[in-house]
């Protein structure tokens, strides 16, 4: 699969990034620790709300996508420019889950 403009992260469960697959072009907040650990805070709240543990966590932004897999004790995250990573939701989840 070949996503122009894709750029991941592969996290610990405390979201401390041990690998990343970036360009100059990624959008730099989006690569530190404190950004990928307000997506786990984010579903955390769903869970207390009783939407059950989330172990998927898409988030929809101006000009890019963040989507997250929850595999602990790793955590996936990739981060695309424009509206590339929603439609390919379930294609990216296979991958996650196989390797």
């Amino acid at each position: 699969m070949m996503i122009e403009g894709l750029h991941t992260v592969v996290s610990d469960k405390g979201r401390v990034p041990s690998i990343k697959v970036v360009n100059d072009n990624a959008p730099e907040h989006t690569l530190q620790p404190g950004f990928l650990s307000a997506l786990r805070l984010h579903q955390t709240r769903g869970a207390n709300l009783n939407f059950q543990k989330n172990k998927n966590n898409i988030c929809y932004y101006n000009t890019y996508q963040v989507i997250q897999f929850d595999c602990l004790p790793l955590v996936g995250s990739f981060i695309a420019n424009g509206n590339e990573l929603a439609p390919l939701f379930e294609e990216l989840r296979q991958v996650v889950e196989v390797s």
